[in-house]
């Protein structure tokens, strides 16, 4: 499976969350209908660990048995 960060942006970004800011290894990125803010971690080319995947999934309100 892939944990890539830029794949879990790009999930974020389908389900209507804009990019907000950054600081550091930290994106911030904000859904206007939910009022959401989820913060993404990208440290460079390593993966995020799966729970930590999941885990910003299920604040985003993004079923994770619905991914491809």
């Amino acid at each position: 499976m892939n944990l890539n960060p830029k794949r879990l942006i790009k999930l974020l970004e389908q389900n209507g969350f804009k990019f907000k800011r950054a600081k550091g290894s930290h994106q911030l990125f904000y859904n206007k209908t939910t009022n959401k803010t989820i913060v993404v971690l990208v440290h460079g080319g390593k993966d995020l660990k799966k729970g930590t995947f999941f885990s910003i999934l299920k604040q985003a309100g993004i079923d994770k048995n619905k991914l491809s």
